[in-house]
């Protein structure tokens, strides 16, 4: 758990974060000074942000002093543009700065709005904060984990696995789920659906690597959504779905998982089956928020009134009231009360 200083933004810089998000900026260097989040500097958009990269942060960044880089990216969000955030922490500063900024950068996320912040990059070295180095973060943070031993062992025994003759004996294989990793082009992909580039990507499982491939990535309208699913091969679908529902403006993540009947392999099956909870918990944790999950046969079920029904089921307000039969005709008055001791006497 992380503990924050109590340093707060002054009012200049709460003033220049609006003016960030409005797109009129390109860089804000923030720095604490006087126990106060404080702008250093600022720089406007020259060119696309790749080319602007170096030349406007390497001057902004001294050598053994700590700051804050909010860093505005071409990519779009439903809020605006997205920003990255570099925290900038040689290895050289004392460690009273370390602390303090380390404890701080919670707060300046909160205060600048996190969700403008899709990404994060902690550089210690110079070399860290280039594009290169930028790069070569989003790599490594897209490569899938290395793998313990017994990480590797239970892989080995999911490849025997997935040939033995399916019964009743073997039904607990696949209870928990098997979590295929993801390429790095996958991981990619879903970044670019939350930053706003897509709005539609499939999802293929490659049945001798067991690994999920990003098959197909686009802007797709909801009339052409039934058309992208294959009539041969299962495959996972996601989409975010841009509709109106009560007057108000909705933007949904949807999860589809296809399946053409029995035209697949049992091993097809069973992989698609086994993997989608993980997979969905993957998404998850990239931000993905699906709203709702669907299994369907083929792509012609995909409707805008089939989507609408499945995200807001029409509730039924005036049930109809149950008609109480009547009793067994001269059965005679029912009796009130019972009778009391005395009455009996």
């Amino acid at each position: 758990m992380s503990h924050q200083t109590g340093i707060r933004a002054n009012e200049q810089l709460a003033k220049l974060f609006g003016k960030a998000k409005n797109g009129k900026l390109r860089v804000l260097k923030v720095s604490i000074e006087n126990e106060q989040l404080s702008c250093s500097a600022t720089a406007d958009a020259k060119k696309d942000w790749e080319r602007d990269y170096d030349k406007l942060l390497g001057p902004l960044l001294e050598e053994n002093v700590p700051c804050y880089i909010l860093y505005r990216l071409d990519a779009k969000i439903p809020l605006g543009h997205s920003w990255l955030l570099i925290s900038w922490i040689p290895d050289a500063a004392s460690i009273r700065q370390k602390m303090v900024y380390a404890s701080t950068k919670a707060t300046l996320k909160t205060e600048f709005g996190s969700a403008y912040i899709t990404e994060e990059l902690h550089a210690t070295t110079l070399e860290e904060t280039t594009l290169e180095g930028y790069r070569k973060h989003k790599r490594d943070f897209a490569a899938p984990a290395p793998l313990t031993m017994r990480e590797e062992e239970l892989k080995e025994l999911r490849k025997t696995e997935v040939h033995t003759e399916i019964s009743t004996n073997t039904r607990h294989q696949t209870l928990g789920g098997i979590s295929c990793p993801l390429t790095d082009a996958t991981v990619a992909a879903v970044q670019d659906l939350v930053r706003g580039n897509y709005d539609y990507l499939q999802f293929r499982i490659d049945l001798e690597e067991e690994r999920i491939h990003v098959a197909h990535a686009a802007q797709v309208e909801l009339s052409a959504l039934p058309k992208q699913v294959p009539e041969d091969h299962a495959r996972y679908h996601l989409f975010l779905f841009r509709h109106t529902h009560e007057g108000d403006y909705q933007e949904s993540y949807v999860f589809v998982y296809s399946m053409p009947g029995y035209t697949c392999s049992v091993r097809e099956r069973m992989m698609y089956s086994s993997c989608k909870a993980p997979f969905l918990e993957q998404l998850a944790a990239m931000g993905v928020d699906v709203v709702k999950k669907l299994e369907i046969d083929n792509g012609n079920e995909l409707t805008e009134a089939y989507l609408l029904d499945e995200l807001h089921p029409k509730k039924i307000l005036h049930r109809p009231a149950f008609a109480k039969p009547k009793g067994p005709p001269n059965r005679g008055a029912k009796r009130l009360t019972r009778p009391s001791n005395e009455d009996q006497v």
